[in-house]
Order: C-alpha cells, then sequence, then structure tokens
C-alpha cells in the first residue's frame, strides 16, 4: 500500500510540474504524470495499479480544479485507456516489447480517445483538422517518455529496491494468509 501512494503521489507531483508548461494544444499533456504508472507496470499487481491511476486521475482533477469540468472527461478517459493499453501490451507482448513501445502505444490511444471526445461533445467535426497534430504530438510525447522509462528502469537501484521491497511484502502477505 506505501508503494501504491508513493507512485500516486509522484504522479500528483509531476502532474504539478507539467501543469506549469504551457499547452501548444488544446487537452495536450507531456504525460510525465504517466512515468510512475509505465515504471509501476513491471511489478504492481492489477489491483494495485487500479488504486494508482484513481488516485491519478482524482488527483489531478482536484489539483488542477477540473473535477467538475469536460477537462475531467478528456483527462480521466485518456489516462484510463493509456493504463489500459499499456498494461495488456506489457504483460501481453513479454519480452519483445520494451517501455518504448508500451509508452508510445499508450500515447496514441489516449490522443485517440480524446480526438474521438472533442470530436463526439465540442467541436464537431471539425475537431478532425486538430486530430493529426494532437496525435502526433502525443505520439512524440510518449515516445520521449518511453525512452526516459527505459534508461531509468536500466540505471536505476532505486526502482529495483523498491520492486523488491514490494515483492517481499506480496511473498509476507501471501504466507500469512
Amino acid at each position: 500500500m506505501e508503494v501504491c501512494a508513493f507512485f500516486g503521489a509522484l504522479c500528483l507531483f509531476l502532474s504539478a510540474v507539467e501543469y506549469l508548461i504551457p499547452k501548444p494544444l488544446p487537452f495536450f499533456r507531456l504525460g510525465l504524470a504517466n512515468l510512475p504508472i509505465l515504471l509501476a507496470l513491471r511489478f504492481l499487481r492489477p489491483v494495485d495499479l487500479i488504486l494508482v491511476l484513481l488516485l491519478k486521475i482524482f488527483g489531478q482533477a482536484l489539483l488542477n480544479g477540473t473535477l467538475a469540468s469536460h477537462v475531467f472527461l478528456f483527462s480521466a478517459a485518456g489516462t484510463l485507456i493509456s493504463v489500459v493499453t499499456m498494461f495488456a501490451l506489457y504483460r501481453l507482448g513479454g519480452r519483445h516489447v520494451g517501455l518504448i513501445g508500451v509508452s508510445l502505444a499508450g500515447a496514441l490511444t489516449s490522443s485517440s480517445i480524446q480526438v474521438l471526445l472533442a470530436i463526439v461533445f465540442i467541436f464537431g467535426v471539425a475537431a478532425r483538422v486538430i486530430a493529426p497534430f494532437s496525435i502526433g504530438a502525443g505520439a512524440t510525447a510518449g515516445l520521449l517518455v518511453g525512452v526516459f522509462a527505459e534508461r531509468f528502469v536500466q540505471k536505476s537501484t532505486w526502482l529495483r529496491r523498491v520492486e523488491r521491497r514490494y515483492t517481499a511484502g506480496l511473498n509476507c502477505e501471501a504466507k500469512r494468509n
């Protein structure tokens, strides 16, 4: 549970940092707040990953003041589809798909669902004009976040310690039951 709280807090910290960066396109975010989720895919149980996901979604909405707005819908839908995609790809792709590919797939699905929501709820078919830019920017950001995540996983002794501590806690919990 401590690991979930930490990764959720890390998502919120990175979200606050990202909020300070100007947005070149509507609804565009760099995806820095997805980095902890991308790293946690490697070892968190699905139920714990969902907890981090919920902390991220609702924490960002409270932090940014968007809980009762269409921005919350866009953010929640993008994050949810992104995490589901990344989780499925990471689990099914095994060693054939690295964090770069996982991050890129998550960014593409997030951008795509947000464009779809923009078409349906706000701009109508005129949103198709911005779709290539939005999806392209999302893919670029996803690629950069994935490259960072891949390198971080390779070099971070801290992350390996967190993973070992988390899995050791699960093993102790399983033995008690």
